[in-house]
């Protein structure tokens, strides 16, 4: 059974309940119900059962989930995203929109005064938008299998890193975890990613806090190939025409 503060990792369909897939792991299921999204990464998600990091009701269904069984589970509005709040639904003048040249229509997801937002309808000289989540007021379905527990020290880490900076980003970092302290070498695809100047801060706390690491080091490689011993008989042409001995060079 699964206990709380247990990492672990979960394949799930999430559906609304008048029975529309919102959410899944599952490429399949995606495609079966035209909700496939090709940047989204399909495999089972890492999650740190009790800790918050999804609705409360999938939170407490997970723990005492046995590993391997699939369970289902309905989810009240109270326990997902919460009850539809009426003072979240604003009317916004049309041409603040057209000022910054966005045309907005129903269904639409945007940005508005710094909340994220969704438009509800759009009639002359006026725009009807709602603040509250998407589907705040919707009982849920979710259908889920814990996959694994994970307790490898390197592959808890990289659940942390999946956590922290995106599912199926954590494959190319190499991970050294010795006692409390871990050593972990990024791959050259986060070195100037903005994304990850923000994850790494949350991976730190996520690695203090529930992985027990008092130390972690960050290796950042930059490697100088070696120029190439030329080979024998090896020629090479210039943009003139010219034929010279030896491999290519700038």
């Amino acid at each position: 059974m699964v206990a709380k503060g247990t990492l672990v990792k979960v394949e799930y369909e999430a559906w609304t309940e008048e029975g529309e897939l919102f959410d899944t792991t599952k490429r399949d299921v995606a495609m079966a119900h035209g909700k496939l999204n090709h940047n989204v990464v399909y495999e089972p998600l890492p999650v740190l059962v009790g800790s918050g990091r999804v609705i409360p009701g999938f939170d407490e269904a997970l723990q005492g989930a046995e590993v391997g069984k699939e369970t289902e589970v309905s989810i009240p509005a109270e326990k997902a995203f919460g009850p539809h709040d009426p003072d979240k639904v604003d009317v916004i003048p049309l041409r603040e929109f057209q000022k910054q040249d966005v045309a907005p229509y129903p269904g639409m997801r945007l940005q508005h005064q710094g909340r994220m937002a969704t438009v509800v309808s759009v009639s002359p000289g006026r725009v009807r938008i709602d603040y509250n989540a998407p589907l705040a007021g919707k009982a849920l379905r979710y259908k889920f299998t814990v996959t694994e527990e994970i307790h490898d020290p390197a592959a808890k880490v990289k659940a942390f890193i999946e956590l922290a900076y995106g599912q199926g980003r954590a494959e190319d970092f190499k991970v050294d975890a010795q006692g409390d302290v871990v050593t972990i070498t990024l791959p050259d695809s986060c070195k100037y990613d903005q994304r990850w100047f923000v994850a790494k801060y949350r991976l730190v706390s996520d690695l203090r806090t529930y992985a027990g690491y008092r130390t972690t080091r960050f290796v950042e490689e930059y490697v100088t190939e070696e120029p190439r011993a030329p080979v024998a008989g090896e020629t090479h042409t210039h943009a003139d025409g010219t034929v010279h001995a030896g491999p290519a060079h700038d």
